[in-house]
């Protein structure tokens, strides 16, 4: 599949200090060290996948989204189809956003102020390591060909490594790429066609759970004292990222891959109402973390209801945006 180079210049910081500090991320770590697993013996890969297989129905709602999509004329087999193919670009596409998360967290332990930062971030890196491990042996056992990184991912992931700032490292990764993540994984069992994907996504989305808490912990302070400026600057980040993480998720690679004009296929994914649903959903967990670290200002959720990413959070006014800056 080949490679994704990233020059950045990050300044490496010891922090000599090791007082015990945050007493909320030093108990984060602690979580973290009890809740490792291993993909290897944890989870059961004698489990047959049973890829391109007859699935059940489902629902009415999806079966009918599915006739008015691009592919519905092709019949009852193509749906099968299709939602095996959404499931492998998914899952490859959760592979390389954890290979971004596993040299993101790294990153944060080179460059992070103190000592219970670079412990959480430590352990970070060993999760995600565990995370690139069962995603990519699943693809390569179970799902006969992968996805290569989406272009958006790609994009979003140069634009987070490329940045030598810590904080924004951290608010692209924590906050925008796992808090996606985490929600559609929670949406597993209603969108995954097999036992083994959804024990793997139950175990990771544990993991990132913490990791989206260490981000919020740690920007919520750091945020507290940008200038007008910069606040700007990382809300430019934010709204770049929504519109790059909205742009993925209208699935142009596999309508390429079953043969419909990518045009046609993103066309139907922007106007589907399930699909603006599904959307919507699983970004509601990076608005709840863009509101915990102060960055969810009005600049940010105008962009967000134009992206058509805000009306399922609930009514915006209702959230007190006016209290935010």
């Amino acid at each position: 599949m080949g490679e994704v180079s990233v020059i950045a210049a990050v300044t490496s910081t010891l922090a000599l200090d090791y007082r015990p500090g945050d007493s909320r991320l030093l108990a984060l770590y602690e979580r973290s060290l009890q809740a490792q697993w291993n993909a290897g013996t944890d989870l059961d890969w004698s489990l047959d996948v049973g890829f391109g297989s007859a699935l059940p129905d489902g629902s009415r709602v999806a079966w009918t989204s599915f006739l008015a999509s691009p592919l519905g004329r092709r019949g009852r087999g193509m749906w099968d189809t299709y939602r095996w193919e959404v499931q492998s670009w998914m899952v490859s596409q959760f592979l390389h956003g954890e290979q971004g998360a596993l040299v993101a967290a790294a990153r944060l332990v080179e460059a992070m102020p103190d000592i219970g930062a670079k412990l959480c971030a430590a352990s970070q890196v060993v999760d995600e390591a565990r995370h690139v491990e069962a995603f990519s042996r699943y693809l390569r056992e179970k799902v006969p060909s992968p996805y290569p990184i989406n272009g958006a991912l790609r994009e979003l992931l140069e634009d987070v490594l490329g940045d030598s700032r810590w904080d924004v490292t951290a608010l692209g990764m924590h906050i925008m790429v796992e808090a996606l993540a985490m929600a559609t994984f929670r949406l597993a069992n209603a969108t995954f066609h097999d036992p083994l994907i959804r024990e793997i996504t139950r175990l990771v989305g544990r993991d990132e759970a913490r990791h989206v808490s260490f981000g919020v912990m740690s920007l919520a302070e750091a945020f507290a004292e940008l200038t007008a400026a910069e606040r700007a600057d990382r809300e430019d980040l934010v709204m770049e990222a929504a519109s790059l993480m909205r742009q993925r998720f209208l699935l142009e690679d596999v309508w390429e891959r079953l043969d419909v004009p990518a045009r046609d296929g993103a066309s139907y994914a922007l106007q589907d109402e399930l699909m603006i649903m599904y959307r919507q959903t699983i970004f509601v967990k990076v608005i709840g973390a863009l509101i915990r670290i102060g960055l969810m200002t009005r600049r940010v959720r105008d962009a967000l209801e134009r992206l058509g990413l805000l009306e399922f959070a609930g009514a915006p006014r209702d959230l007190g945006w006016a209290a935010q800056r």
